[in-house]
């Protein structure tokens, strides 16, 4: 039997690999001095509280140290966070990120005051404030504020509710810290009989994907038997998350939890609705069509939940090592422009990425974009096309920051989490387009086409079936539900086999499928993937049909942050996601993607 391949632990991976952290803080030290500075900054907040709002001046002034405070903290728990991210084992990284928390519970609980202030102001006297021309920056952040007044408590509640927030975020920071730290999985046997190392970064990243037959079944095996043994408590933790939103949601006076999570997304109800329900039940046959190919393609008496991401071989492929992939995003993206293409370029030589395997390493990947110092990537690369996608999906989440940042004051960067996925779904269609017109060989065109349905799967079936878990989770336990280990896989099943209907055999250990994603504690994440991809399929036609015109207008979007709402941030781009439309359009294009698959196999 062949020496069982070993996981390098964080100390033991190449510099290259990982990001510089240098320009967040120098060293640990200064990063514990800048914690320590932050509670004289706190206390100057503080001498605002009962007159932040007695005039413009003295709403300016307040909220300019406010804003100063705010991206002190960003720097610092951006730091702790990617430290964390890096390796969830180290202790030290374990009580940084503890430690921070504390902090920012602190300062969040310092600032709440103003936001209970600017809610008592009635319509009139909050107008009265902006006689002060500076305040003009600040307006949109007030008025977000503002328009909460039906559903902001008394400023003394307020404040025990921010004073609590280091109890209320525990549930996200209990999965994350068992996820990587405690979760241990067993090594299990390819088909030549050598022993493989097993985590959650290798089994999403390389062994789903695997050619292996054996190798899919064997680590979906050693896969699901440790989630067996987490599940009651990982039920616990969600379960305590959700009664969270609920009970917020009551206190607040919200319709429902839905209506809630909505508004800071300043979304309607029916444009979540319609993401769910026009996806889940058109692309289904679509997607079932593709399941049936990949069948018959891998010579497979039946396919499984195991086999779904399975690669079909389309008798070509392009090489993906990392330097490769690096080439092809920047090509890829020059249509972007030379600033975007200098960008990409400074992401890899300065080290932005971290795109190591290493021991306790955060699974699945992010973007960090902290404001004033540059984004940071973090990715498990392996050697296939998909992390190519998904590194060039990263990046369009720093591109966006990038620009972002540099336009806007720190409270207007950020948009609606409903748009967050358009510009990082939009570079994966960018990469999709440049391969097609570089390679024009039907068997290329086809391999090609497998990489985008890789996008298409990732965002339209993995995270919009998360959705529909979610609206069926928050509907249960608004109506008093326990939501008990057997509930969540029973549900978590349902949705699964409702999807894939006969077409997939779905066996029940796929139930525990809730469990792998850290999105459900980030309230309604999961279904935005879907609204970003829709969006982004239909402005990369634009791009496609158009060129520089699409490409001014995409720019001129991102570098508007979140100073619009996100229907109006697409409208400039020239579309309109309050209608039902780009939704079914981008379900037909899916559909027609696998239609040209069925033709290029015959």
């Amino acid at each position: 039997m062949a020496e069982k391949k070993k996981r390098l632990m964080r100390a033991e991976v190449p510099a290259e690999m990982t990001w510089d952290l240098r320009d967040l803080f120098t060293t640990r030290e200064e990063w514990q001095e800048g914690l320590k500075a932050l509670d004289a900054e706190i206390a100057k907040i503080s001498d605002y509280q009962g007159r932040s709002c007695e005039n413009g001046k003295t709403l300016l002034e307040c909220l300019l140290l406010i804003e100063k405070t705010y991206i002190k903290l960003i720097h610092l728990g951006t730091y702790a966070r990617l430290k964390q991210a890096g390796d969830g084992t180290d202790p030290i990284n374990q009580e940084d990120s503890m430690t921070f928390g504390i902090v920012a519970t602190k300062a969040q609980a310092a600032m709440s005051f103003l936001e209970s202030e600017v809610v008592a102001l009635n319509q009139e006297d909050f107008d009265k404030l902006f006689s002060e021309k500076e305040l003009e920056e600040f307006r949109l952040y007030l008025t977000d504020i503002h328009d909460k007044k039906k559903h902001m408590l008394s400023p003394e509640t307020e404040q025990v509710l921010a004073a609590l927030g280091e109890l209320t975020g525990a549930p996200y920071r209990i999965y994350s810290v068992s996820k990587a730290a405690d979760m241990k999985f067993d090594s299990f046997l390819n088909e030549n009989g050598e022993e493989l190392p097993n985590s959650f970064a290798l089994f999403e990243s390389r062994y789903e994907q695997s050619a292996s037959k054996v190798i899919r079944e064997n680590a979906y095996a050693s896969f699901v038997k440790t989630l067996k043994q987490y599940v009651n408590t990982y039920a616990a933790v969600y379960a305590t998350e959700v009664r969270k939103q609920v009970a917020e949601q009551k206190l607040r006076s919200y319709e429902s939890t839905a209506h809630m999570l909505l508004h800071d997304q300043k979304v309607t109800l029916q444009m979540y609705e319609n993401q769910l329900n026009i996806i889940y039940n058109e692309l289904a046959p679509h997607m079932q069509r593709f399941a049936k190919l990949k069948q018959r393609l891998l010579g497979l008496d039946k396919i499984r939940f195991c086999d779904l991401k399975a690669p079909i071989d389309a008798g070509v492929s392009i090489p993906a090592t990392y330097e490769n992939v690096k080439d092809t995003i920047i090509e890829a993206l020059g249509i972007m422009g030379e600033e975007y293409q200098n960008m990409l370029k400074t992401a890899f030589e300065k080290r932005w990425i971290d795109y190591s395997d290493n021991v306790g390493k955060s699974t699945g990947a992010f973007c960090s974009s902290p404001y004033g110092v540059h984004p940071y990537v973090l990715v498990t690369f392996q050697d296939n096309m998909r992390s190519a996608f998904l590194l060039a999906h990263e990046l369009g989440h720093a591109g966006h920051f990038f620009y972002a940042n540099s336009a806007q004051r720190v409270f207007n960067t950020r948009p609606s989490r409903y748009f967050i996925e358009a510009p990082s779904t939009m570079n994966e269609m960018l990469v999709a387009q440049h391969l097609m017109k570089k390679y024009n060989d039907p068997k290329m065109k086809r391999w090609i086409i497998l990489q985008l349905m890789g996008t298409y799967y990732h965002n339209f079936v993995t995270h919009l079936l998360e959705g529909e878990f979610q609206r069926r989770v928050y509907a249960a336990a608004e109506k008093g539900v326990s939501l008990t280990a057997k509930m969540l896989c029973e549900t978590k099943l349902a949705v699964i086999k409702g999807f894939w209907g006969d077409a997939v055999d779905i066996d029940d250990d796929a139930s525990m499928t809730w469990m792998r994603q850290p999105h459900y504690y980030m309230g309604l994440y999961p279904y935005t993937y879907s609204a970003g991809l829709t969006a982004s399929t239909a402005i990369a036609q634009q791009i496609a049909e158009e060129g520089q015109p699409a490409v001014d207008r995409w720019i001129k979007v991102l570098k508007a942050g979140g100073t619009l709402k996100p229907h109006e941030l697409l409208e400039v781009a020239g579309i309109d996601m309050t209608n039902p439309e780009p939704i079914k359009k981008a379900v037909a294009y899916v559909g027609g993607l696998i239609t040209q698959l069925e033709e290029l196999f015959e």
